[in-house]
């Protein structure tokens, strides 16, 4: 009986605290996508998948751009009879690959008339070299989605207005950019304990945030706007590279304390529809709202500039 008392109080109280500390604020928006196009980065499962659900949802013809074809022709299906919306398209994108991220730009280009919504969602935890050379970490989640976000631009601005949403994490107050170790070793950071990989997706997440304060700046007169975010504390598989033993021990803490992935998506929907919030292009939003006090270093022009150029050279833009 005691037994059956405690665990009725640990479901209740497991319950309780997601109804109420862990709750995170919903999209508000009641826009209708019919006519726009919208491309997402790692929608073949969680945060990724439950935007563009919510998208196509909404009338958007809906591109998931995904590594994994098999994944990523279920995640079509699963949207495609949930919605009703017929216009769900899987279209090959392996951001640890420039060629492919190139072929992917060309082969949207040449299909598709417009761009209204790019969703820059895709990122992962994981040892390794990118097909170019780069980490992993920072040639997946920064390096790879700002060549994307450049090729597809002027399809953006054609089609404005058109917004960028680049998935960043509140992890980038722990990052760092050393521009002396990604140009002598092609990556944020050195190293490949557990930690060492946390402190490379740390940076890589600053980047992410870098990356659309210079591009709202480059993109001042026109009529794209983009936003980066922190979704919150979410069960996804973003660690699902790291080894069996570690997802074991880090399991109970996600379970407890993490949100699903419809709560995830939630602050990207909010950046992506949300309307009259085009003044704060650039910013930085969590749970649905900009924050307003962020870490200098998320806002420094020289770091972002340098950045910049530093992704122009490493994609070999002029």
């Amino acid at each position: 009986m005691l037994l059956l008392l405690c665990g009725a109080l640990a479901v209740g109280g497991y319950f309780l605290l997601h109804m109420t500390v862990l709750k995170l604020p919903r999209c508000q928006s009641a826009a209708k996508l019919h006519g726009k196009t919208a491309v997402v980065t790692g929608a073949n499962t969680g945060i990724g998948k439950t935007t563009a659900m919510d998208l196509a949802r909404r009338g958007a013809k809906v591109i998931l751009a995904c590594r994994d074809r098999r994944r990523a022709e279920a995640a079509v299906q699963e949207i495609i009879q949930e919605t009703g919306n017929q216009q769900v398209i899987f279209m090959q994108l392996d951001l640890a690959s420039l060629q492919s991220v190139r072929s992917f730009a060309d082969n949207f280009l040449k299909s598709e008339s417009r761009l209204d919504l790019l969703i820059n969602n895709a990122g992962l935890i994981s040892d390794g070299k990118t097909e170019d050379g780069f980490g992993m970490i920072f040639g997946v989640n920064h390096l790879g989605h700002f060549l994307l976000t450049v090729l597809l631009l002027d399809r953006l601005k054609a089609s404005g207005p058109s917004r960028v949403v680049n998935v960043s994490s509140g992890a980038h107050k722990q990052g760092k950019v050393d521009f002396n170790c990604l140009t002598t070793h092609k990556d944020s950071s050195l190293g490949s304990s557990y930690f060492q990989l946390y402190q490379k997706y740390c940076n890589s997440k600053l980047c992410n945030i870098l990356f659309t304060y210079e591009l709202a700046k480059r993109l001042q007169g026109s009529d794209v706007t983009c936003y980066s975010l922190h979704p919150g504390f979410i069960k996804t598989e973003i660690a699902r590279y790291y080894s069996l033993w570690f997802q074991l021990l880090f399991a109970p803490l996600v379970w407890l304390l993490a949100a699903d992935a419809d709560s995830g998506a939630q602050t990207s929907l909010h950046c992506a529809l949300e309307p009259g919030i085009e003044h704060l292009s650039g910013h930085y939003f969590t749970q649905c709202a900009p924050l307003t006090t962020i870490d200098p270093k998320a806002r420094d022009d020289a770091t972002s500039r340098k950045l910049w150029e530093l992704s122009q050279t490493f994609c070999g833009l002029s």
